[in-house]
């Protein structure tokens, strides 16, 4: 099913179990082909687990500079044939000729996927600036465009409630996301965040804008202090000067710590589903134990079926 028909269904109710679920994991990295094989067999054993609620789909990133993108694939494909899940794989401007890209559209499609994330994607590790590819494209609106003009395929587009740090401002953001919108995207996921007034703002602003296409906030819940302060550090997005209190107060304490954060993610996300979002998309981090006990907790546990 691809995203417009995911999301229209969620349109229709206003219960939380009725709305749409999703989630993200990352290909692993791994040393050998036996250590390829178990790292998969351990991702798959908590796809599994999060298979049980049903995801409408399951997004698949890979590595900057296009490293793990033929590994991407190959989980992508086992996601779809395995777990008879919609698997939808982030696609990137970064080192893609319009060759390079066609060649990629053309073998997804004949797997039969349905939806893609279009990015324009971050610079590989080492550069500080993206570089436009030869023959290729530097922005993710040309990306989406040529997509929606040369495939049939669903597509999704990132949003920034904290703005992107590489833009000069929100009213700017603003603007570049309503370009990749016009370009043909069907659905917007947002970055993670930690205040919902900042995502509130930021789908107010688009709506003022002309943007009417479903806007999902991205979530990732909180197991720890380290983690956290490393992931928001290389994305900008902020933490409650509360919250990260209560987090360094009792970093020494690891249980604690996944409670509290826990507990922020299962009072955010309720308050997400009580005002409307068509659904939520979970950043699991290749693990379902947080993401589980979060859904379990807001009622999201019969959300909508969608069909491959």
């Amino acid at each position: 099913m691809k995203l417009k028909e995911i999301y229209a269904q969620s349109k229709t109710s206003s219960l939380s179990s009725d709305k749409v679920i999703s989630f993200e994991i990352f290909p692993p990295k791994y040393q050998s082909e036996e250590d390829k094989v178990q790292k998969l067999d351990t991702l798959f054993n908590e796809l599994k687990i999060l298979a049980e609620f049903n995801p409408a789909y399951i997004s698949v990133t890979y590595g900057a500079g296009g490293s793990t993108r033929e590994r991407s694939f190959e989980i992508v494909l086992k996601i779809k044939n395995e777990l008879n899940i919609c698997p939808m794989p982030h696609y990137t401007c970064v080192g893609s000729s319009k060759t390079e890209i066609s060649q990629y559209l053309n073998m997804i499609q004949e797997a039969g996927i349905l939806n893609i994330l279009a990015l324009r994607g971050d610079p590989p590790a080492g550069e500080e600036k993206f570089i436009k590819a030869e023959n290729g494209f530097g922005y993710a609106n040309e990306l989406v465009d040529f997509i929606n003009n040369s495939t049939d395929l669903g597509i999704a587009v990132a949003g920034y409630p904290e703005i992107h740090q590489e833009c000069e401002s929100f009213e700017k953001d603003i603007e570049n996301l309503k370009r990749k919108v016009d370009s043909g995207a069907d659905a917007i996921i947002t970055q993670l965040f930690y205040d919902n007034n900042v995502f509130y703002n930021f789908v107010e602003k688009a709506q003022n804008a002309g943007i009417n296409i479903p806007i999902i906030p991205g979530i990732l819940p909180i197991t720890g202090l380290v983690q956290i302060e490393k992931i928001t550090a290389m994305c900008s997005a902020k933490v409650p000067e509360t919250l990260m209190q209560k987090l360094r107060e009792n970093q020494d304490n690891k249980e604690t710590v996944k409670n509290i954060g826990l507990t922020f993610a299962k009072d955010q996300c309720s308050d997400l589903l009580k005002n409307g979002v068509p659904g939520i998309h979970f950043y699991t981090l290749n693990k379902a134990a947080a993401v589980k006990e979060v859904i379990e907790d807001i009622g999201m546990c019969n959300p909508i079926t969608v069909k491959q």
